[in-house]
């Protein structure tokens, strides 16, 4: 406890002096965003076994969203695994059962890989959804708009691998 406040009186000291205090901080992980149409934002990343996708970064749906197309492609590959099914609210105010999937890894950005996303499947072909399953594992983030993009406080910083 005495060491700890002296620490502070020597940080107080520093700042009333007027000379800079470096702080450790957490590594943040930044991932640009692009702004397309009717001011919606995307991130590009991967879903592994799947390839390169863009994310509509969406902070009001509850998953992450995958098409049955992309769940067929990681079904083949044994990437994904049936979670459950649920009743959800679409973005249109209607009520429709909906599967949620375990996927493996999905990258977004360079470099920041998130693993064992719960994605909810949707008929047909349909945008890949970044949504709260998947910004859950990143900590605390922080939407930005100038510059576009989004700051993570944790990832796993690895490559994930794609069929080529």
């Amino acid at each position: 406890m005495v060491l700890a406040n002296r620490i502070l009186c020597g940080l107080l000291l520093f700042a009333v002096a007027g000379i800079p205090v470096a702080l450790a901080l957490p590594p943040s992980y930044v991932v640009p965003m692009v702004e397309k149409g009717a001011k919606t934002f995307y991130i590009q990343g991967e879903i592994t076994g799947l390839g390169a996708v863009d994310f509509l970064v969406d902070t009001g749906s509850s998953y992450n969203t995958i098409d049955e197309n992309s769940l067929a492609v990681l079904q083949e590959q044994g990437r994904v695994s049936f979670v459950k099914d649920l009743m959800g609210t679409l973005a249109n105010g209607q009520r429709t059962r909906v599967a949620v999937y375990r996927i493996d890894a999905i990258r977004l950005g360079d470099d920041c890989e998130l693993r064992d996303i719960e994605a909810a499947v949707f008929p047909g072909h349909t945008r890949h959804i970044l949504g709260l399953s998947g910004l859950r594992k990143v900590g605390n983030f922080t939407f930005s708009f100038d510059p576009p993009q989004l700051t993570f406080s944790s990832c796993i910083t690895a490559a994930v691998s794609t069929p080529r």
